[in-house]
C-alpha cells in the first residue's frame, strides 16, 4: 500500500511547508557561499606556500644559507 500525499509531507517536518524550504534552501546557500569563498583563500595560501618553499629549496640548492633548513 502506497503512503499518500498527507502522510509524506508529514514524514517530512519542517520540509513540508514553504518557509521551511525556503529557509533550508537559504542556509545551503550561505553554507556554499562561505565554503567558496574559504577554497579560494586556501588555494591561495596553498600557492604562495608552494613558491615559497620552491625558493628556498632553490637557493639551498644554489649555496645560499637561509637558515630555515
Amino acid at each position: 500500500m502506497a503512503p499518500t500525499l498527507p502522510a509524506l509531507a508529514y514524514g517530512l517536518g519542517p520540509l513540508a511547508s514553504p518557509t521551511g524550504l525556503l529557509a533550508v534552501l537559504m542556509v545551503l546557500a550561505a553554507v556554499i557561499l562561505v565554503g567558496r569563498i574559504l577554497l579560494s583563500l586556501a588555494w591561495r595560501l596553498v600557492i604562495i606556500g608552494i613558491i615559497v618553499v620552491g625558493t628556498v629549496y632553490i637557493l639551498g640548492l644554489l649555496g645560499f644559507g637561509v637558515g630555515i633548513f
